[in-house]
C-alpha cells in the first residue's frame, strides 16, 4: 500500500470525546506526517479544536454527525439508534467504503464490536472476531488475545486466534515465525479442557509455516514473555487483563504510601517519582493503548475510554502500523497457507 495512511476517527467516543481525540490525533500525526484523518462528530465542536491544532493543518476532513453512542448503551440499542448515522458507525463505514485504512474509537466496546461485525463482516474462514492487545513483559511485549470479544470458545476458534495473533505479531515485532502458546492451567499435555487440548493437537500436528507452536503457557508466563503470542478465550483473557491493570495500580499505591511515611522517604520519592511512574506504566497493559479487532474485513482499533490524548495517540499509532504494514493481507495469507489447521 502507499505511504499515505488515512485513519477514520469516532471523535465523539470515550469519556472525553473530542477534547481527547483531536489532540491525540495531532500527537500521532507529529510522529507520522503522512497520515490524514476523517473525523466523525459534531462539526460545531470539532472545527475550532482542529483549527487550534497547527499539527493537523490540511490533514483533517470533518464529517458532521448528530448521533453519539454513550458508554453505557447496550450493543443492540446502540446498533438500533446509531446504525448508519452515529459517529461510531460512520467511522467504521469509511473503512468498508475504502475511504479510510483503519478506524479508531474510544467508545463503548460492545457497541463498537457489534457495529464492526455488522458493517464489515468477518473474514472468510473466521468464525468470530477477537480483541488483541499488546502486553508488557520482561522481554518487551507480547500479543494477547482474546481479551474480551467473546465468551466461550472451541478448538477451531482457538486455532483461528493463533493464526490472527501470529499475523499481528509478525507486523508489530517484525518476526518471521512468532512463537504461540495456549493459556492453560498447566504446561502438561493432559491438562486443560477439551477445547484447549484439541487446539493444541491441531497446532502441534499442523506444523504451520508462519508460526512456531510453543505449547501450553500458564498465567505467570504472561509477564515473563515466554511466547510472542498468548491465546485464550475472552472470559479468561479479560479477567487476566483487568487483574494486571489492578495490580499495576495497587503497586503504585503501595509505593506512594511507603514513600510518604518519613521525610527521608518523601525526599527519595521526589527524586525517584519518574522512575516509579515508568515502572507502574510498564506493568499496566492498558498503557500500551489500543485493542485490535482481529477477524474482520477491515481494521478497527479500540482505545480505552478513559485515556488522555497521549493514550489515544498510541491507539492511532497502532492503527497506522496495522494499516501501513497491511495487517489484512498478512492475516489472509496465513489463513490461505494454513486452512487445514482450523479444521484438522
Amino acid at each position: 500500500m502507499s505511504q499515505r495512511v488515512c485513519i477514520s476517527l469516532d471523535a465523539m467516543g470515550g469519556d472525553h470525546g473530542p477534547t481527547t481525540v483531536v489532540p491525540g490525533a495531532a500527537i500521532a500525526r507529529e510522529r507520522h506526517p503522512e497520515m490524514t484523518f476523517l473525523m466523525f462528530g459534531d462539526e460545531a465542536i470539532l472545527a475550532p479544536l482542529v483549527a487550534a491544532e497547527p499539527r493537523l493543518k490540511g490533514a483533517v476532513e470533518i464529517r458532521h454527525t448528530t448521533v453519539a453512542i454513550s458508554m453505557d448503551e447496550k450493543p443492540s440499542q446502540a446498533v438500533r439508534s446509531g446504525r448508519g448515522k452515529s459517529s461510531m458507525w460512520r467511522a467504521i463505514q469509511a473503512v468498508k467504503d475504502g475511504e479510510a485504512d483503519a478506524a479508531v474509537s474510544a467508545g463503548n466496546t460492545g457497541a463498537l464490536m457489534a457495529m464492526s461485525k455488522i458493517c464489515l463482516k468477518t473474514l472468510a474462514g473466521i468464525e468470530r472476531p477477537a480483541i488483541a492487545c499488546l502486553w508488557p513483559t520482561v522481554r518487551g511485549e507480547s500479543v494477547v488475545l482474546d481479551v474480551g470479544a467473546t465468551i466461550g470458545t472451541d478448538a477451531e476458534h482457538l486455532v483461528e486466534m493463533a493464526l490472527m495473533g501470529a499475523a499481528m505479531a509478525r507486523i508489530v515485532f517484525d518476526l518471521d515465525k512468532p512463537t504461540v502458546g495456549l493459556l492453560n492451567v498447566g504446561t502438561e499435555e493432559m491438562k486443560g479442557n477439551e477445547a484447549v487440548k484439541e487446539a493444541a493437537r491441531r497446532l502441534r500436528e499442523s506444523d504451520l509455516p508462519n508460526l512456531t507452536y510453543h505449547g501450553f503457557v500458564e498465567g505467570n508466563d504472561l509477564g515473563k514473555g515466554t511466547v510472542d503470542v498468548v491465546v485464550t478465550e475472552g472470559f479468561t483473557g479479560n479477567i487476566a487483563l483487568k487483574t494486571a491493570e489492578g495490580t499495576a495500580k495497587q503497586i503504585g499505591s503501595y509505593l506512594r504510601a511507603a514513600m510518604s511515611r518519613t521525610l527521608s522517604a518523601k525526599i527519595g520519592y521526589f527524586f525517584a517519582r519518574q522512575a516509579f511512574k515508568a515502572l507502574r506504566d510498564k506493568m499496566n497493559p492498558s498503557r500500551a493503548n489500543g485493542g485490535v479487532f482481529l477477524g474482520l474485513e477491515g481494521i478497527v482499533i479500540k482505545s480505552h475510554g478513559s485515556e488522555d490524548a497521549h493514550g489515544f495517540a498510541a491507539a492511532v499509532d497502532l492503527a497506522h502500523d496495522m494499516a501501513r504494514h497491511d495487517l489484512m493481507r498478512t492475516i489472509r495469507d496465513m489463513l490461505e497457507l494454513t486452512p487445514m489447521a482450523a479444521s484438522a
